[in-house]
């Protein structure tokens, strides 16, 4: 592995606005985090892929997920799409080799989160999941709120 841990990220897009949560949180943290390198974009379409490659400045911008697993400058593939394409992009990219951060919930099932955590230790490859809503400041409001008695007995979620 290279010095600094080089990162494909799948799911970010300028394009969204910089309203998406890859664009907004996973991007600049990313930028901040000197072990690692955003070396990498990979959106649906190559328009958006360029576009996002230069807001943020990355060296690569694929269109085509595979391609990007393919490139021997990515070390980690981050997830940051919608829950229901987590399973297939998780397993191709631990196929081929590469690391995996993947935004919760990893999978839309048990089975397929247990899929995922088995391909990962059986191929010796990192790992990890995302639980960005323990510092959503919308969630943190609603558990302070809960925590003051304020919205009475919480009976069910």
């Amino acid at each position: 592995m290279a010095a600094k841990i080089r990162v494909g990220i799948v799911g970010a897009t300028v394009t969204i606005g910089g309203s998406g949560w890859g664009a907004r949180t996973h991007v600049p943290a990313l930028h901040a985090l000197p072990e690692y390198q955003l070396m990498a974009v990979c959106t649906t379409r190559q328009e958006t892929a360029l576009a996002s490659q230069k807001a943020f400045g990355t060296n690569l911008a694929f269109h085509n997920f595979d391609d990007m697993l393919a490139c021997s400058d990515i070390d980690l593939v981050t997830v940051v799409t919608r829950v229901p394409t987590h399973h297939d992009l998780v397993m191709r990219a631990l196929k081929a080799g590469k690391g995996v951060y993947c935004e919760w919930p990893l999978g839309a099932t048990l089975a397929e989160a247990e899929e995922m955590a088995e391909l990962a230790t059986a191929r010796g490859l990192y790992s990890a999941v995302g639980l960005q809503a323990r510092s959503d400041p919308t969630l943190t409001y609603a558990r302070e709120l809960i925590q003051q008695g304020y919205v009475g007995e919480v009976m069910a979620v």
